[in-house]
């Protein structure tokens, strides 16, 4: 360990335990897989486990070991290719939808690099000055977090194509089933502050915080139950054109949706699959893997609507809203666009967020998978109205 004075010394064995806690539940998450598991990518959308195992190590090794550790060596210089994702910046990338085609390298040597990183992440932590690299550690610790969320939502995916429908792991904690009241929450109009306040770490899409003018509304107390949704489903929702918007209803209609992703019905009625297996539809608990446009059409049905962001937010933060302990992100009835006066960060992390806001609809909240305290109030996801395959569930609000 350094021998700086004991503040620095608290602050690096911090961080170092902070990096490799990080570091284990990625790897925790995987160890109920295969290397067959972690090599299969089920559509353009999704990544192999393998591949997200990697390229969190990349995120570190090319932010922070090749530019602040004298003489950094690289486990394999390919791997700034094979692994970057969409930093343009950076240099070259290997095709998302061809992540699945890299069988090699194995995923015994994937862990072997992400070793490699551990070992000289450890070591630049201990060598050099943590104002060098402090904000940029967690920066890569908040990434990986998001990655450990998308690794089980890409293996739910893939499991979900393979017809003996294997389970992930039979232990997963599944969605906690709603109270039985269904509370409207009333919130007054008025001007409020919305975005990320205070020094903790955010990202950058959070800021800057800004003033929001809002007319009074109501906000669910809970997420919309499966049963609710299956009273919209039955209502013929799936066939109404009326209830959708016209993009969301070419969708239903190319895609043959009628039904959240996932269900299926037979003689004993809907079953749906999750991490754990699939297995039957509690009409209590709330729906998931829903996309912006059902969301939308189900609000429409129902006399409702989606909240804004800023409703969203301001809920959560004055009025009991469950936001955290929910079992999907909430689709809001916001475009995933920047803040009065953000500003996009310099350099190729400035790729991160702002890249991204056009043609995306924000999220708010949490899921069942997303990593404990990653998310708060102001956390801004963002996802295509389509997606369906992330563990998203629908919040109604009312003006």
């Amino acid at each position: 360990m350094s021998s700086r004075p004991g503040a620095a010394d608290g602050l690096i064995e911090a961080a170092v335990r902070r990096y490799t806690c990080v570091r284990a539940h990625t790897e925790a998450l995987v160890a109920p897989l295969s290397a067959e598991d972690c090599q299969v990518q089920s559509m353009p959308d999704a990544s192999p486990s393998k591949w997200h195992l990697a390229h969190v190590s990349w995120f570190f090794e090319t932010f922070l070991l090749h530019p602040l550790l004298p003489g950094y060596e690289p486990c394999c210089p390919d791997y700034a290719v094979l692994f970057n994702s969409y930093y343009v910046a950076i240099g070259e990338r290997h095709p998302r939808p061809q992540r699945g085609l890299l069988t090699r390298p194995s995923l015994a040597e994937v862990m072997a690099y992400r070793a490699h990183v551990d070992a000289d992440m450890v070591e630049l932590m201990q060598r050099v000055a943590p104002a060098e690299w402090t904000g940029l550690i967690e920066l890569g610790c908040q990434h990986e977090e998001q990655h450990q969320e998308l690794i089980l939502m890409d293996i739910q995916h893939a499991m979900s194509c393979n017809p003996l429908q294997p389970p992930y792991a039979p232990s997963v904690a599944l969605s906690d089933p709603a109270k039985t009241r269904s509370r409207w929450l009333e919130v007054p109009g008025g001007l409020y502050e919305i975005g990320h306040a205070g020094t903790s770490f955010h990202f950058d899409n959070e800021a800057p915080r800004h003033r929001v003018w809002l007319e009074p509304f109501s906000i669910a107390e809970q997420l919309v139950t499966a049963g609710q949704y299956l009273a919209f489903m039955t209502d013929g929702g799936y066939s109404r054109p009326e209830l959708w918007l016209s993009e969301g209803w070419d969708t239903v209609t190319r895609e043959g949706w009628r039904a959240p992703l996932y269900w299926a019905e037979d003689e004993g009625g809907w079953s749906r699959f999750s991490l754990s297996g699939r297995r039957s539809v509690d009409p209590t608990e709330p729906v998931l893997h829903i996309s912006y446009y059902e969301a939308d059409a189900f609000a429409r049905w129902s006399g409702a609507r989606l909240p804004t962001e800023a409703e969203w937010e301001v809920a959560a933060r004055h009025v009991p809203l469950a936001q955290r302990d929910d079992s999907g992100w909430q689709w809001t009835g916001s475009a995933y666009l920047p803040y009065p006066g953000y500003r996009t960060p310099p350099g190729a992390v400035g790729e991160y967020n702002g890249k991204f806001m056009v043609n995306q609809m924000v999220l708010r909240g949490g899921s069942l998978a997303t990593p404990k305290g990653h998310a708060r109030p102001s956390y801004r996801n963002f996802f295509p109205a389509a997606a369906r395959w992330a563990f998203t569930a629908i919040r109604l609000a009312r003006s």
